[in-house]
This record gives structure tokens, sequence and C-alpha cells, in this order.
């Protein structure tokens, strides 16, 4: 059918993703903001991650659309009933 739900989720997820690493990596000085999770920057960590999930997804999307074989004009339409 052509509907391939890798390609909303990867975005998705990439977009959250940089989101959450760039709000991360812009408050890394901040000590106090860490204080509760221990001095360790869980939003730059999990960023990261969700960038790495969302561009797997984005890379599997499109790397399924390229190999998908070319249909011919003759193979999409439906057969007349006689």
């Amino acid at each position: 059918m052509g509907l391939d739900i890798r390609l909303p989720i990867g975005m998705m997820f990439t977009l959250i993703g940089l989101l959450l690493a760039v709000s991360g990596f812009l408050t890394k000085d901040d000590a106090a903001k860490y204080q509760c999770s221990l001095g360790i920057n869980i939003n730059l960590i999990w960023g990261a991650v969700l960038l790495v999930f969302g561009g797997l997804m984005l890379s599997l999307a499109l790397f399924a659309r390229s190999s998908a074989p070319a249909q011919s004009q003759a193979e999409k339409k439906e057969p007349a009933l006689n």
C-alpha cells in the first residue's frame, strides 16, 4: 500500500532527540539543575539516544523506499471484469 510507519516515527524521535540534546548541551554547566540526577546530564544522554533511534528509523524507511521494486503501470492497474 505504500504506508511506512518508520518515516513519521523516525522524524518524531529525531526532532525530540534534537530538542533534548540541544537543551542538555546548553545547560551542561548548570550544576544545580542536575543535582537530583547525581550530576548526570540526562537531557544530553537521552537526546543522543533518541537521535540515534530516530536516525535508525529514518534510514530504514529510506532504504526500504529506495530498494522497493518499481512497479510498471500495467501491474498497477486492476484487471477489467468481463
